[in-house]
């Protein structure tokens, strides 16, 4: 078995660094190029032309958008699926006027995301944690200002309709303080995709860099299966 993993919003490989361990047993480990693609279906198609014909899949955040739209577009070659910290809901408005207000930006002004709004999306114990914040940051940094317009861009649709459509053994996992997707999304996934397991974590939205042991071994139990 061959292990996907899709980042979220201008993150990197590093944001699986802690759980790799745990996964790399189940075969090799394929990280999707956040770098590429225009849109949540170009990353799809992308990563798709970059995976073995069988593959296990997880997306974390954004990512869990991409993860949905490839089974979608390959079901046969999903073996596994894990959705992290995301959501099947679409933008809403204050989302969309966010788009808009990037849509204009210098990319050569950008010098990574916020830690201000980095703080937002961990624990909220974990909010003077510098090095985990700094952390998070340097992968923004990497990725650079084309790469942050372009995602930023995407348009999230909103697919509760088709969860009905993944058939493939699927677990969902949130975090019990997450500021930037909610339990209820999570939810949400869980009744539409049926068979689905859901994990709920002591952790923000950042669980893969939060709590990488519990995801670890929840991910090992889920892929063993």
């Amino acid at each position: 078995m061959a292990v996907v993993l899709i980042p979220g919003f201008m993150l990197d490989r590093d944001l699986w660094h802690d759980v790799e361990p745990a996964l790399a047993g189940f075969g090799p480990l394929i990280h999707s190029d956040p770098t590429q693609g225009a849109s949540i279906a170009d990353m799809a198609r992308n990563t798709l032309g970059m995976a073995p014909a069988r593959f296990a899949l997880i997306g974390f955040s954004m990512g869990g958008y991409v993860a949905r739209e490839m089974v979608y577009l390959a079901p046969d070659r999903v073996t596994h699926l894990v959705l992290i910290a995301t959501s099947a809901r679409g933008d809403d408005q204050v989302q969309q006027r966010r788009k808009a207000a990037v849509a204009g930006a210098d990319p050569a002004l950008f010098r990574g995301l916020s830690r201000a709004s980095i703080r937002q999306s961990v624990h909220p114990d974990r909010e003077q944690d510098a090095d985990l914040i700094d952390r998070i940051h340097k992968m923004s940094v990497r990725l650079g200002g084309e790469t942050f317009r372009r995602q930023a861009l995407f348009q999230r649709q909103g697919d509760a309709a088709r969860l009905a459509e993944i058939r493939c053994p699927t677990l969902i996992v949130a975090g019990r303080e997450d500021r930037l997707r909610s339990l209820d999304e999570a939810e949400e996934l869980h009744r539409g995709v049926a068979g689905s397991q859901i994990e709920m974590l002591e952790a923000g939205h950042m669980i893969p860099m939060e709590a990488p042991q519990d995801l670890s071994d929840r991910l090992a139990r889920f892929l063993s299966d």
